[in-house]
């Protein structure tokens, strides 16, 4: 089986991938929209992609293709992981945390660690992917710049741990979820299930969805306004928590709230504990 993720070795994404599928064949992809479109037309088996992270929220580039569409293969979530995050700082042998001028990262790694570099006073440089920042560091062969990355990689690409645990909160977990080609399923034993909807344009549509769903007996754990594919309308993603099963699910959104104009199932799984 072929799991595709975005970046390169070393990377939390690969790291994710080889935490869920110990037999998988691992498959590197350069940015969100060539990992979507990899599984859309078949080139991948399932696609690992993180959606959220304790310190910096959601990962929207993530979030706005989940709806799919478009014409393309429908996919649905069908797990969930959570990897703690715990970045270092990666020179080249001999660079010191003093020397540095610069690091590179993943643009969501960087906000993750933003105070830490303010105080070492480096320049902050984006990156597509944390593995591939770990790369170029090690390609330059410069001292005055680093990279922000898994602590693994730099045994990967040659480099030496300057400093650990490069964060600006103690507890900085993603969650990554699993995607596979097909329509959404509800197994025996599915407790969460991510859902999108849109509302009525009434006085509290919004609220009495919520209220709704949590009247019927759901936890919700998440939801995020994004903008919908017309001009200043907003789509709603919620991910909630239910009895296991089909029939679980069905007690929480069938029938559809009666302000939601649309509902969307995006894929039901089994929750891991926090």
């Amino acid at each position: 089986m072929r799991i595709g993720y975005q970046g390169e070795p070393g990377s939390y994404s690969h790291r994710a991938v080889g935490e869920l599928f110990d037999d998988g064949e691992p498959v590197g992809l350069l940015g969100f929209a060539t990992a979507f479109a990899a599984l859309e037309e078949g080139e991948i088996d399932r696609l690992v992609v993180p959606v959220e992270n304790s310190t910096t929220g959601s990962v929207l580039p993530v979030l706005d293709r989940l709806p799919g569409g478009g014409g393309h293969q429908p996919f649905a979530i069908v797990a969930e992981h959570l990897v703690e995050v715990r970045h270092a700082i990666l020179g080249i042998p001999g660079a010191s945390a003093e020397g540095l001028t610069e690091v590179r990262s993943h643009p969501q790694a960087l906000a993750q660690a933003e105070l830490h570099l303010l105080d070492l006073g480096v320049e902050a440089v984006a990156r597509p992917d944390t593995a591939g920042a770990v790369r170029e560091v090690a390609e330059l062969g410069d001292p005055s710049i680093a990279a922000l990355a898994p602590p693994g990689a730099a045994e990967i690409y040659g480099l030496d741990i300057i400093l650990s645990d490069v964060m600006d909160r103690a507890h900085n977990t993603t969650r990554f979820v699993v995607l596979a080609p097909g329509e959404p399923q509800v197994d025996p034993d599915d407790d969460k299930t991510t859902i999108l909807f849109t509302t009525s344009h009434t006085p509290g549509a919004l609220a009495l969805v919520l209220a709704e769903l949590g009247l019927r007996g759901a936890n919700l754990t998440r939801i995020e306004s994004r903008p919908s594919t017309e001009a200043w309308s907003y789509r709603f993603f919620v991910d909630l928590i239910h009895d296991p099963g089909p029939e679980g699910l069905a007690r929480v959104i069938d029938p559809p709230p009666a302000t939601c104009a649309d509902l969307w199932v995006l894929g039901s799984y089994v929750r891991v504990a926090e």
